[in-house]
């Protein structure tokens, strides 16, 4: 597992992205589906942000940033 760069402010703020991520991919999906939105690369933004939303989950939940993990500092 990585080592922890992250507190409980970063954790939080990971965690609360990675859950808006996934809700908005679920709306962006509904619209899709129901063809009220029409995107020619639609279902591939739908699995990059629950991709995106799923692994932000898994940076809160391990402590880790991966952008902090390559030396970009983060304000939180």
């Amino acid at each position: 597992m990585p080592e922890c760069n992250i507190d409980a402010k970063g954790k939080a703020a990971r965690f609360l992205g990675g859950v808006a991520s996934i809700l908005g991919a679920l709306v962006l999906a509904a619209l899709l589906a129901t063809e009220t939105l029409s995107l020619g690369f639609g279902w591939y933004a739908v699995a990059g942000a629950i991709f995106g939303g799923a692994f932000a989950i898994y940076e809160a939940r391990a402590g880790w940033c991966i952008v902090r993990a390559i030396g970009i500092k983060t304000p939180l």
